[in-house]
Protein backbone atom coordinates (compact mmCIF):
# COMPACT_ATOMS: atom_id res chain seq x y z
CA UNK A 1 0.00 0.00 0.00
CA UNK A 2 1.44 3.46 -1.19
CA UNK A 3 2.15 5.90 1.45
CA UNK A 4 3.29 9.38 1.78
CA UNK A 5 5.54 11.06 3.99
CA UNK A 6 5.86 15.05 4.47
CA UNK A 7 9.36 15.01 5.70
CA UNK A 8 11.62 18.51 7.36
CA UNK A 9 14.62 18.62 6.07
CA UNK A 10 15.71 20.94 9.09
CA UNK A 11 17.75 23.52 8.21
CA UNK A 12 20.24 22.09 5.66
CA UNK A 13 22.65 20.46 8.50
CA UNK A 14 22.65 16.18 8.08
CA UNK A 15 23.35 16.19 11.63
CA UNK A 16 20.04 18.17 12.46
CA UNK A 17 17.87 15.67 10.60
CA UNK A 18 16.21 13.36 12.70
CA UNK A 19 16.42 9.93 13.00
CA UNK A 20 13.03 8.78 11.34
CA UNK A 21 13.66 11.67 8.65
CA UNK A 22 17.25 9.26 7.57
CA UNK A 23 15.69 6.04 7.49
CA UNK A 24 13.16 7.38 5.34
CA UNK A 25 15.07 8.94 2.55
CA UNK A 26 17.44 5.79 2.54
CA UNK A 27 14.21 3.47 1.83
CA UNK A 28 12.19 6.01 -0.01
CA UNK A 29 10.84 4.74 -3.85
CA UNK A 30 10.15 8.20 -4.76
CA UNK A 31 11.61 11.99 -2.96
CA UNK A 32 9.82 15.43 -4.24
CA UNK A 33 12.19 18.03 -2.78
CA UNK A 34 11.83 22.05 -2.62
CA UNK A 35 14.78 23.65 -4.39
CA UNK A 36 16.66 25.18 -1.34
CA UNK A 37 17.35 21.47 0.13
CA UNK A 38 21.12 21.13 1.03
CA UNK A 39 23.29 18.91 -1.20
CA UNK A 40 24.39 16.94 1.68
CA UNK A 41 21.13 15.98 2.83
CA UNK A 42 20.18 14.98 -0.78
CA UNK A 43 23.19 13.11 -1.04
CA UNK A 44 21.56 10.70 1.54
CA UNK A 45 19.16 9.84 -0.71
CA UNK A 46 18.87 6.29 -1.66
CA UNK A 47 20.63 5.66 -5.44
CA UNK A 48 17.59 3.63 -6.39
CA UNK A 49 15.49 6.30 -5.67
CA UNK A 50 13.62 8.49 -7.82
CA UNK A 51 14.67 12.24 -6.88
CA UNK A 52 12.75 14.92 -8.27
CA UNK A 53 13.31 19.03 -7.45
CA UNK A 54 9.81 20.25 -7.11
CA UNK A 55 11.28 23.73 -5.79
CA UNK A 56 11.34 27.83 -6.43
CA UNK A 57 14.32 29.60 -6.95
CA UNK A 58 14.64 33.60 -7.10
CA UNK A 59 10.75 33.69 -6.70
CA UNK A 60 10.68 32.01 -9.93
CA UNK A 61 8.26 28.71 -9.36
CA UNK A 62 9.66 25.37 -11.34
CA UNK A 63 6.06 24.46 -10.86
CA UNK A 64 2.72 25.67 -9.60
CA UNK A 65 1.62 24.02 -6.30
CA UNK A 66 -1.67 22.67 -8.10
CA UNK A 67 1.18 20.54 -10.36
CA UNK A 68 3.32 19.94 -7.22
CA UNK A 69 -0.20 17.94 -5.79
CA UNK A 70 -1.01 16.20 -8.74
CA UNK A 71 2.25 14.63 -9.19
CA UNK A 72 2.77 13.74 -5.10
CA UNK A 73 -0.52 12.07 -6.05
CA UNK A 74 0.48 10.31 -9.60
CA UNK A 75 3.82 8.79 -7.72
CA UNK A 76 1.71 7.90 -4.28
CA UNK A 77 -0.33 5.86 -6.45
CA UNK A 78 2.67 4.00 -8.38
CA UNK A 79 5.21 3.59 -5.67
CA UNK A 80 5.55 2.51 -2.07
CA UNK A 81 6.87 5.03 -0.26
CA UNK A 82 7.22 8.46 -1.30
CA UNK A 83 8.87 11.46 0.69
CA UNK A 84 8.11 14.95 0.05
CA UNK A 85 11.08 16.72 1.44
CA UNK A 86 10.69 20.42 2.70
CA UNK A 87 13.35 23.03 4.58
CA UNK A 88 12.67 23.34 7.79
CA UNK A 89 9.89 21.78 9.14
CA UNK A 90 6.69 20.95 6.81
CA UNK A 91 3.96 22.53 8.82
CA UNK A 92 5.72 26.26 8.83
CA UNK A 93 5.29 28.17 5.78
CA UNK A 94 5.56 24.59 3.94
CA UNK A 95 2.45 24.71 1.83
CA UNK A 96 1.80 21.51 3.36
CA UNK A 97 -2.19 21.93 4.16
CA UNK A 98 -2.65 22.09 0.50
CA UNK A 99 -0.73 18.95 -0.07
CA UNK A 100 -2.20 16.84 2.27
CA UNK A 101 -5.95 18.35 1.21
CA UNK A 102 -4.69 16.92 -2.34
CA UNK A 103 -3.91 13.61 -0.62
CA UNK A 104 -6.89 13.21 1.38
CA UNK A 105 -8.87 13.92 -1.88
CA UNK A 106 -7.32 10.99 -3.59
CA UNK A 107 -7.27 8.55 -0.50
CA UNK A 108 -3.77 8.21 -0.18
CA UNK A 109 -2.19 8.11 3.99
CA UNK A 110 0.36 10.22 4.83
CA UNK A 111 2.44 10.96 7.75
CA UNK A 112 4.10 14.01 8.55
CA UNK A 113 7.93 13.79 10.27
CA UNK A 114 8.92 16.82 11.89
CA UNK A 115 11.95 18.85 11.49
CA UNK A 116 14.20 21.87 12.47
CA UNK A 117 12.54 25.33 11.48
CA UNK A 118 14.46 27.75 10.26
CA UNK A 119 13.43 30.09 13.61
CA UNK A 120 14.91 27.43 16.10
CA UNK A 121 17.94 26.75 13.73
CA UNK A 122 18.37 30.86 13.16
CA UNK A 123 18.16 31.34 16.71
CA UNK A 124 20.64 28.70 17.80
CA UNK A 125 22.99 30.08 14.68
CA UNK A 126 22.94 33.57 16.27
CA UNK A 127 23.02 31.96 20.24
CA UNK A 128 19.84 33.64 20.82
CA UNK A 129 17.18 32.73 23.26
CA UNK A 130 13.40 33.56 21.74
CA UNK A 131 11.89 33.22 24.57
CA UNK A 132 14.51 34.80 27.07
CA UNK A 133 11.63 35.35 30.27
CA UNK A 134 13.57 39.31 30.76
CA UNK A 135 12.17 40.46 27.15
CA UNK A 136 9.64 38.26 26.03
CA UNK A 137 6.31 36.63 27.04
CA UNK A 138 5.48 35.87 23.35
CA UNK A 139 6.88 34.42 20.34
CA UNK A 140 5.29 35.41 16.67
CA UNK A 141 6.44 33.19 13.29
CA UNK A 142 5.19 35.76 10.71
CA UNK A 143 6.28 35.42 6.15
CA UNK A 144 6.98 38.87 4.60
CA UNK A 145 5.35 37.63 2.06
CA UNK A 146 1.66 37.55 1.94
CA UNK A 147 0.63 39.92 -1.13
CA UNK A 148 -0.79 43.09 -0.90
CA UNK A 149 -4.22 44.26 -0.15
CA UNK A 150 -6.35 42.81 2.26
CA UNK A 151 -3.31 39.57 2.06
CA UNK A 152 -0.92 42.04 3.47
CA UNK A 153 0.39 40.88 6.37
CA UNK A 154 -1.26 43.14 9.65
CA UNK A 155 1.76 43.51 11.10
CA UNK A 156 0.04 46.14 13.28
CA UNK A 157 -0.98 42.39 15.40
CA UNK A 158 2.06 41.32 15.12
CA UNK A 159 4.73 43.45 16.73
CA UNK A 160 4.98 44.38 20.73
CA UNK A 161 7.59 45.57 22.95
CA UNK A 162 7.29 42.13 24.80
CA UNK A 163 7.41 39.71 22.03
CA UNK A 164 9.78 38.17 20.12
CA UNK A 165 9.03 38.49 16.24
CA UNK A 166 10.54 35.59 13.70
CA UNK A 167 10.41 36.88 10.05
CA UNK A 168 10.24 33.75 7.45
CA UNK A 169 11.81 34.86 3.97
CA UNK A 170 12.58 38.62 4.92
CA UNK A 171 13.37 39.56 1.01
CA UNK A 172 15.83 41.28 0.02
CA UNK A 173 13.64 44.88 0.13
CA UNK A 174 14.34 44.91 3.99
CA UNK A 175 13.95 48.81 4.71
CA UNK A 176 10.59 48.48 3.44
CA UNK A 177 9.79 45.68 5.71
CA UNK A 178 11.82 47.90 8.97
CA UNK A 179 9.68 50.50 7.45
CA UNK A 180 6.19 48.42 8.04
CA UNK A 181 7.35 47.23 10.89
CA UNK A 182 7.92 50.45 12.78
CA UNK A 183 4.70 51.80 11.04
CA UNK A 184 3.08 49.28 13.08
CA UNK A 185 3.89 50.78 16.48
CA UNK A 186 7.56 48.79 17.16
CA UNK A 187 10.25 50.79 18.70
CA UNK A 188 12.84 51.84 16.06
CA UNK A 189 16.02 51.03 18.43
CA UNK A 190 14.58 47.41 18.86
CA UNK A 191 17.32 45.28 18.08
CA UNK A 192 17.06 42.66 15.69
CA UNK A 193 19.53 39.66 13.63
CA UNK A 194 19.66 38.96 9.94
CA UNK A 195 20.68 35.17 9.84
CA UNK A 196 21.75 33.77 6.42
CA UNK A 197 22.10 29.90 6.23
CA UNK A 198 21.30 28.53 9.37
CA UNK A 199 23.20 25.31 10.30
CA UNK A 200 25.33 25.07 7.80
CA UNK A 201 29.16 26.13 7.30
CA UNK A 202 28.95 29.46 5.50
CA UNK A 203 25.90 30.74 8.11
CA UNK A 204 26.34 34.45 8.85
CA UNK A 205 24.46 36.60 11.17
CA UNK A 206 23.73 40.73 10.88
CA UNK A 207 23.04 42.55 13.85
CA UNK A 208 21.61 45.52 13.97
CA UNK A 209 18.38 47.87 14.94
CA UNK A 210 15.35 47.58 12.97
CA UNK A 211 16.16 50.91 12.35
CA UNK A 212 19.17 50.44 10.34
CA UNK A 213 18.07 47.62 8.72
CA UNK A 214 18.60 49.19 5.04
CA UNK A 215 21.96 48.59 5.83
CA UNK A 216 22.04 45.18 6.06
CA UNK A 217 24.01 43.32 3.62
CA UNK A 218 22.03 40.79 1.46
CA UNK A 219 22.90 37.39 2.45
CA UNK A 220 22.20 34.43 0.14
CA UNK A 221 18.98 32.43 0.59
CA UNK A 222 17.63 30.62 2.73
CA UNK A 223 17.53 33.33 5.41
CA UNK A 224 15.21 34.96 8.50
CA UNK A 225 14.59 37.83 10.41
CA UNK A 226 14.75 37.53 14.69
CA UNK A 227 12.86 40.98 15.63
CA UNK A 228 13.26 41.37 19.50
CA UNK A 229 14.69 42.33 22.64
CA UNK A 230 16.48 39.22 23.02
CA UNK A 231 18.34 39.88 19.83
CA UNK A 232 20.05 42.46 21.74
CA UNK A 233 21.67 40.20 24.09
CA UNK A 234 23.74 38.97 21.56
CA UNK A 235 25.98 41.23 21.61
CA UNK A 236 27.75 44.14 24.14
CA UNK A 237 26.96 47.50 24.07
CA UNK A 238 30.08 48.25 21.90
CA UNK A 239 29.41 45.72 19.16
CA UNK A 240 25.43 47.12 18.87
CA UNK A 241 27.05 50.34 18.06
CA UNK A 242 29.66 48.73 15.57
CA UNK A 243 26.45 47.44 14.04
CA UNK A 244 24.52 50.56 14.02
CA UNK A 245 27.85 52.04 12.54
CA UNK A 246 29.07 49.77 10.03
CA UNK A 247 28.94 49.83 6.41
CA UNK A 248 29.19 46.94 4.21
CA UNK A 249 29.86 45.22 2.45
CA UNK A 250 33.27 46.35 3.79
CA UNK A 251 32.62 45.42 7.44
CA UNK A 252 30.78 42.21 7.20
CA UNK A 253 33.72 39.77 8.46
CA UNK A 254 33.44 41.59 11.50
CA UNK A 255 29.98 40.71 11.95
CA UNK A 256 29.97 36.83 10.74
CA UNK A 257 29.91 34.62 13.19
Amino acid sequence: MSHVYLVGAGPGDPELLTVKALSLLRRADVVLHDALISPEILALISDEANVIDVGKRCGATLLTQEEINALLVYHAQNAATVVRLKGGDPTIFGRVGEEISALRHAGISYEIVPGITSALAGAAAAGISLTDRRFASSLVFATAHRGSGSEAVEWDRLVSSQSTLVIYMPGRNQAHLAEQIMTAGLDPNTPCAVISRAGRTDQAVFLTAISNLVKAVDLPAPSLLIVGRCAGELASANQIQQCLEAQFPANLEALTY
